[in-house]
């Protein structure tokens, strides 16, 4: 029934005719594109979930879309992946998005970028599907990107301040610097296994005989990625001041979906983690690090959504 393609590409549609026509159609057009598009994904995902529940949850959902690239024996498909943990992931990403959606039309009614803001919104929420939906890692780190690049977009959707800008740049160039941790593992985990999907990654390291890579490295090459974007330390610099943007961005990217990917990409490679003891040792410490250090940030704020993006910052911790 190709739900799970249908999932992802509603949000790209909604871009595309806010992007396209938004400013030419009104206001009208772009509110029932920009919201309801979103509300459409959601429904689908609850379609998918009974669908998964109907098989008593054991059995994913698995759909090719298309084979992006064949090199030599290797194929690398766009393939979306739906089981019980992307399953709810994705109802918060299309659940909560759509709320945040209809907030939206209120709070940035008088805004002159108001097609442009439901564009950016909408393709955000493209991206974090796939990132959430992604069956291998490759997927994932499309999507992994795209989040960061929809964030650069709504942090710095008022340009015109300089402060702003130089908020969305910070956020964007932090992001890339535990983006180059994510590809180092992604490389050896393929160079070792010759796969990138995530459910074959994690049969192969529970398998009796374990692959010849150590998990540990894997495992902390990965975490630095989650690190960036989930804003652990020492990559934690960036989230207080994403709050340039405007408030629902904020609700958004920067408290319910996006800073939560790197937490989904740990528990999604759990069968790495759990033949690392020192990465997971790790992953512990700075959780553990984390959440005490910005709740004493927190504590001394004065702009509430200060307080609001560093006990974001201390809850992600916990969730490490």
């Amino acid at each position: 029934m190709n739900l799970l393609s249908i999932i992802v590409l509603l949000p790209l549609l909604g871009f595309l005719l806010n992007g396209l026509l938004g400013p030419r159609l009104g206001r009208t057009f772009v509110t029932v594109v920009g919201c309801g598009l979103p509300i459409l994904a959601f429904v689908v995902v609850v379609r998918a979930f009974a669908l998964l529940q109907s098989s008593g949850g054991e059995t994913p959902l698995i759909e090719v879309a298309y084979t992006w690239a064949s090199i030599g024996d290797s194929r690398f498909d766009i393939a979306f992946y739906f089981d019980r943990l992307s399953a709810v992931m994705a109802l918060i990403v299309t659940g909560v998005g759509s709320l945040i959606h209809i907030y939206s039309t209120g709070y940035m009614k008088d805004d002159p970028g108001y097609a442009r803001y439901f564009a950016y919104l909408n393709l955000f929420l493209f991206f974090m599907l796939m990132l959430v939906l992604g069956r291998s890692l490759l997927v994932c780190f499309v999507g992994w990107e795209g989040v960061g690049l929809a964030s650069y977009l709504l942090i710095g959707f008022w340009f015109e301040d300089p402060a702003k800008a130089a908020a969305g740049k910070k956020a964007f160039i932090t992001n890339r610097i535990g983006d180059a941790g994510f590809l180092l593992g992604m490389f050896l985990i393929y160079r070792t296994l010759g796969t990138l999907e995530m459910d074959q990654i994690n049969a192969a390291f529970a398998a009796p005989v374990l692959p010849t890579v150590s998990a540990s490295l894997v495992g902390l090459l990965l975490f630095i990625g989650a690190t960036g974007k989930s804003a652990q330390i020492p990559l934690h610099v960036w989230l207080p001041d994403a709050m340039a943007g405007p408030t629902p961005v904020s609700a958004l990217i920067h408290a319910a979906t996006m800073v939560t990917a790197g937490v989904y990409l740990i528990a999604r490679l759990n069968g790495v983690y759990q033949h690392a003891p020192e990465a997971s040792q790790v992953v512990a410490v700075i959780g553990v690090l984390t959440a005490f250090f910005a709740a004493t940030i927190a504590i001394v704020q004065t702009v509430i959504k200060k307080v609001l993006a560093y006990s974001s910052i201390s809850q992600l911790g916990f969730m490490f």
